[in-house]
């Protein structure tokens, strides 16, 4: 196995073996779906509010959870063909596995560290997490600056899916180049959405997607509106009370305009995928950290409360499925 220069297992203890054991069972056994890595997210920020992105990671992972279960919903059944459905959630599925098995054991390995009391951000290297965010955490372990160790990790994440889920020749040519997700990247269809148990969303839309640089300010926005200092007690409200499921329902429930359910169950839907991480190298020894990805200043060139605006998107989404199939019965 490759590791990079300096220090290599051999050269562990015992104690530091056992630990890599551990996280890397944890990691796996949590890494086993949508729903389990968004309660693991959930969870750890219970344990360790400081870490702020663990609270980002299990929302955006519901939004992902959602878009997996959208494919097998009552609309998108008439409008996607099953093969194309199919490359898309593997697609959200890989992607999500990917950050999750990379930020996972940094957020155990953190909380060892506040256990013993001593940091142990050495073994980063020993998970493949880049020396970006092994320089990082040790930064944050001494000067504990919360936010910059937030925008750190957003800027990590998509680095590491950006190679082998944005770049993949196969996701590339079949999913990023469709016209489809062209349609939806240019008209800002897909959105990130923050709810609330009075029936509020708050988020942004996504435009851009392929671009890592947009997706990094994405998330630095996504983050600005979650900690919001007056609307951050509702999303943890609506995060505490709602079970995530993987369907719309989820939040749909909360409308003052009563909903039917209209997509399913994520664990009656789809089957537990077997993934593999072959890329293993680190990218930010061969990409440049931009000074734009550091800063936290964000600039929000849309409204934040967009609950109309979701809804009239809703309504635009169903207008052209149906279109769609009137044109084709029409040939």
């Amino acid at each position: 196995m490759f590791y990079q220069k300096g220090l290599t297992l051999k050269q562990l203890s015992v104690e530091e073996i056992e630990l890599i054991t551990q996280i890397n069972k944890k990691t796996k056994r949590c890494n086993m779906d949508n729903i389990s890595r968004t309660k693991a997210y959930h969870h750890y920020y219970s344990k360790n509010p400081e870490i702020k992105w663990s609270f980002l990671a299990s929302m955006v992972s519901r939004n992902a959870g959602w878009n997996m279960c959208d494919l097998e919903g009552t609309l998108f059944l008439r409008a996607l063909d099953k093969g194309f459905r199919k490359k898309l959630f593997f697609t959200y599925e890989r992607a999500n596995w990917l950050i999750f098995q990379d930020a996972f054991p940094q957020l155990l390995l953190y909380q060892y560290s506040t256990k013993i009391k001593r940091p142990m951000f050495h073994l980063l290297k020993f998970f493949h997490v880049s020396s970006f965010m092994e320089r990082e955490w040790q930064m944050f372990w001494e000067e504990r600056h919360v936010n910059r160790l937030m925008t750190s990790l957003i800027i990590n994440e998509q680095n590491v899916i950006q190679k082998p889920v944005i770049k993949h020749p196969v996701y590339e040519s079949t999913v990023f180049r469709s016209f489809l997700f062209f349609f939806q990247d240019w008209l800002h269809f897909s959105s990130v959405i923050f709810p609330t148990c009075e029936g509020e969303l708050f988020g942004a839309s996504v435009n851009g997607f392929k671009s890592v640089s947009k997706r990094i300010d994405l998330g630095k926005r996504l983050a600005d509106i979650l900690f919001e200092k007056m609307l951050y007690p509702r999303f943890y409200e609506f995060a505490y009370r709602t079970e995530h499921t993987g369907s719309r329902f989820d939040y749909e429930q909360y409308f003052a305009q009563k909903k039917i359910r209209t997509t399913p169950f994520l664990r009656c839907t789809y089957p537990i995928v077997k993934h593999h991480r072959h890329d293993r190298r680190d990218w930010s020894r061969s990409g440049r950290i931009k000074k734009k990805w550091i800063k936290e200043m964000v600039d929000h060139k849309h409204p934040i409360q967009i609950t109309d605006w979701y809804e009239k998107k809703q309504d635009q989404l169903k207008k052209g499925v149906y279109l769609s199939e009137w044109v084709k019965s029409n040939k």
